[in-house]
């Protein structure tokens, strides 16, 4: 049963405990950095060997053939298609928004500057696949990386134990314009994908949600390519006032449980009243879940239902935890937005719950996790271009800033500075 807590200070401890911190974990280090080295070492031999070991299936070829797309697509439903394309749209349309463009300053006195906005050439997405199946993370990878202006989006998901791809990750595919798809999982994909192989194609970004083999390797790699994030169990915080039915408030933190026995679902309220019911409806809904044993482990290990004052403390907490996922639901949810300074994405009023946003209303699913949203973002187009600025000086403008700029260079010592630019300085011309 999820937990009821008085914010005093004898629980302040438990309710900012958080879940399962891979970190540390040596076990899990060495496995991984034995998996990564192994995958540059023998390519597509080790990538073959570990697919076999772990998901079971043997594969002469790694990569989707265009005739495993077209079978995918005659076993998707025309109505869960016409739904893909339709939440596709919805983020396409949020995301576009986020486009930058390049900028040149002219100035009047001879110096022109400016930045370049350049989408990197190959990307990386790491996908779920197999009993895990999340097509919505496609649409939320791929999108932003075509609205960039990547050339190649590459990805990689975990086969089925026939060997074959979840049609519905295809069909996702397909939809977004992934370019090729290889089927593979875990840190052996991520390995395959910062370092290429004979068939898999290197890349310079790696993005997408993943196991905690996954989010280490990607974690180990990362210097080699860029990541998105090391992202950490999912969240849920909720902040409810008494006037809410409890059914729907419990139906929102066990969306979150049922990802993961390492998930946290939290609940501040100043209603005694709701909390109680909102526990009560958590123990009626769970068995009713497909996934109750995972919901159910991680609503009793990590679960929590926080008792404050007043809504003002409430966002006190809120702003403390910086929880991927914060849910308002409270009246005139507007009035508090501007108080919320810490959380991946906030959904506002009695009607937008997390999975909302999870497949459909358009911003991003991908959020910083474990905190992080005090210092990082949702992913976005951002994440998928790289910037490079230029400078243009005449030799009269030149001469203007020569000796400033090697007075500044003699205060760091670094006199070759102060001679480069006083070798341009006033009447030395070409």
């Amino acid at each position: 049963m999820i937990k009821i807590l008085k914010l005093d200070e004898a629980n302040k401890i438990k309710i900012f405990e958080r879940a399962v911190n891979y970190e540390n974990n040596i076990n899990l280090h060495d496995a991984v950095a034995n998996i990564i080295n192994d995958v540059k070492a023998r390519g597509d031999d080790a990538l073959r060997d570990y697919e076999l070991k772990f998901d079971k299936v043997n594969l002469e070829n790694l990569e989707v053939t265009r005739d495993e797309m077209s079978e995918a697509l005659n076993l998707v439903e025309p109505e869960f298609l016409e739904i893909l394309k339709r939440a596709a749209n919805n983020i396409k349309d949020f995301h576009a928004r986020q486009v930058r463009n390049n900028f040149i300053v002219d100035k009047a006195d001879g110096v022109i500057l400016g930045q370049r906005i350049i989408p990197l050439e190959k990307v990386g997405l790491y996908i779920p696949g197999g009993t895990a199946a999340y097509p919505s993370s496609v649409l939320m990878n791929a999108i932003p990386a075509k609205l960039a202006g990547v050339e190649q989006i590459i990805m990689t998901t975990p086969p089925m134990s026939n060997g074959k791809v979840n049609p519905n990750i295809l069909a996702a595919a397909l939809v977004v314009g992934v370019n090729k798809i290889y089927k593979l999982g875990g840190a052996q994909a991520i390995a395959a994908l910062a370092f290429g192989t004979e068939s898999v194609v290197k890349v310079d970004k790696i993005t997408g949600p993943g196991n905690m083999y996954v989010a280490e390797a990607k974690r180990q790699v990362f210097g080699h390519v860029a990541i998105d994030m090391i992202a950490g169990p999912s969240e849920i915080l909720v902040i409810a006032d008494a006037n809410n039915k409890a059914s729907w408030l419990a139906a929102d933190l066990l969306s979150q449980a049922e990802h993961d026995v390492n998930a946290s679902a939290v609940l501040i309220t100043s209603s005694e009243n709701l909390a109680r019911e909102v526990q009560q409806e958590i123990e009626a809904q769970l068995d009713k879940l497909e996934r109750h044993e995972i919901a159910r482990a991680s609503i009793e290990n990590n679960g929590k239902i926080i008792l404050v004052n007043n809504l003002d403390r409430a966002v006190e907490i809120a702003n403390e935890i910086a929880p991927e996922h914060l849910e308002l639901c409270v009246d005139e949810p507007f009035n508090w937005l501007g108080k919320i300074k810490n959380a991946g994405s906030v959904f506002l009023g009695r009607y937008c719950p997390e999975a909302l946003g999870d497949y459909y209303a358009g911003p991003n699913h991908t959020l910083p996790t474990s905190g992080t949203a005090r210092f990082s973002s949702p992913l976005s187009v951002d994440d998928f271009v790289k910037k490079s600025q230029f400078i243009y000086y005449t030799q009269q403008a030149m001469s203007k800033a020569a000796q400033d700029v090697a007075d500044f260079a003699y205060k760091e010592g670094l006199t070759g500075h102060a001679a480069s630019a006083l070798s341009r300085g006033v009447n030395n011309e070409l």
